[in-house]
């Protein structure tokens, strides 16, 4: 009777906690990676130790207090008013840049959206669409004189009141191949805009942050944390930016300024080119390598690239809200997190790669982008058959 009776207050607490914890999940819209799964099964495997081993008064004690302690963890959906707060975002010609101008326009922040061509597609459109607010900044971010420029534009308009927050989106893919087949210009060039663009960005603008105390937002990607075959230049960029991002929250925080980082799946974008684009990527290679590298390769190895460009296309979702609504709780909740991974398996690969043995992680992450008929370079092959 009396071990009846323990294991319904057992069960009772476990309904009762599961309900909260539920409920104030939903009720802030608190993703997984946020609700803090390592807590959940470290609450699950100390019910069933307080229950098998612990008196029950002592054991119903520990687990009610880690649960309360839990639930009290759990983040509060608390966002601030968009009124009179101002944002400059880089690379605003397409992609999330362009969706992320447009959306923060609607809820009333004053943009500053930096483009490439002030006289676009991409900035006709932003003058065609969004309100009088948008003010539309020639913004190469490579390009120190622009920023430099940019920055006297913008400061003139917020004056003493400071820039609320800084999103840097402006990035580039470059090419998607083996990694010794990856032309050096396309690795300098990632770091350039990827990288080194948002760190000379970050540098002039800073001060107008500190005066605001506002939110430095830097969009990553998942390939930043997880290695994923064919990207070595492209990562290893937004590799860098993610630890330039972790660093600058502490370097900040005590100025008030709160840092974030999103770090997004497949999502289909412009950053991807044109089949086109991709097309002449083989022929660059070709004239890049060295021939005996060309030789060992083949070059039909490296016509077969080609089909990547289907396979991104696949993979990617069409429906940037994730990515959207993410920055916007970086830019505008009281309390952001410090990281976001929006995205379909976003969180879940970085999770196995970190907590799975290698040779699963590594598995994985090969099997993610496929060329067709998954070839060998010839060398390869020729070793094979011999």
């Amino acid at each position: 009777m009396a071990q009846l009776d323990s294991r319904l207050l057992y069960l009772a607490v476990g309904v009762f906690f599961s309900g909260s914890a539920l409920h104030k999940l939903m009720k802030n819209k608190v993703k997984i990676e946020n609700a803090s799964v390592p807590g959940l099964l470290s609450l699950l495997i100390l019910g069933i130790f307080c229950f098998f081993i612990l008196s029950d008064s002592f054991g119903l004690t520990l687990l009610t207090l880690a649960c309360t302690l839990y639930y009290y963890s759990i983040p509060v959906r608390n966002m601030l008013s968009a009124e009179g707060k101002s944002v400059l975002i880089t690379g605003c010609d397409s992609g999330f840049g362009h969706a992320l101008a447009k959306h923060l326009d609607e809820l009333g922040v004053h943009v500053f959206a930096g483009v490439l061509d002030k006289k676009g597609p991409g900035a006709e459109e932003l003058k065609r669409v969004c309100s009088s607010h948008l003010c539309l900044i020639q913004l190469n971010i490579t390009h120190s004189e622009e920023i430099r420029e940019a920055y006297k534009e913008i400061s003139s308009h917020v004056q003493d009141a400071g820039l609320w927050g800084i999103v840097h989106n402006a990035g580039v893919l470059g090419y998607v191949a083996d990694g010794e087949l990856i032309p050096f210009s396309v690795y300098k060039q990632c770091m350039d805009v990827n990288f080194l663009g948002a760190v000379q960005v970050t540098k002039i603008f800073v001060p107008l942050l500190r005066k605001a105390k506002g939110r430095l937002v830097s969009i990553s990607s998942m390939g930043g944390h997880v290695p994923l075959k064919g990207f070595a230049a492209y990562a290893s960029s937004k590799a860098a930016l993610s630890m330039f991002s972790a660093v600058m929250r502490q370097d900040l925080s005590k100025w008030g300024v709160k840092v974030a980082v999103v770090c997004p799946s497949g999502f289909r974008t412009n950053i991807f080119g044109s089949q086109e684009q991709w097309w002449c990527q083989n022929q660059v290679i070709l004239d890049d390598v060295m021939p005996d590298v060309k030789g060992d390769y083949g070059e039909d190895y490296i016509e077969n690239f080609k089909g990547l460009y289907h396979t991104m296309h696949k993979f990617g979702s069409s429906d940037l809200s994730p990515v959207l609504e993410d920055v916007c709780h970086a830019l505008l909740a009281q309390t952001p997190n410090p990281s976001y991974t929006p995205g379909r398996f976003a969180y879940l690969i970085p999770c196995l790669y970190y907590y799975s043995p290698q040779w699963i992680s590594d598995r994985i992450s090969m099997q993610s982008f496929q060329t067709q008929n998954n070839m060998l370079p010839r060398a390869l092959r020729t070793k094979n058959k011999t």
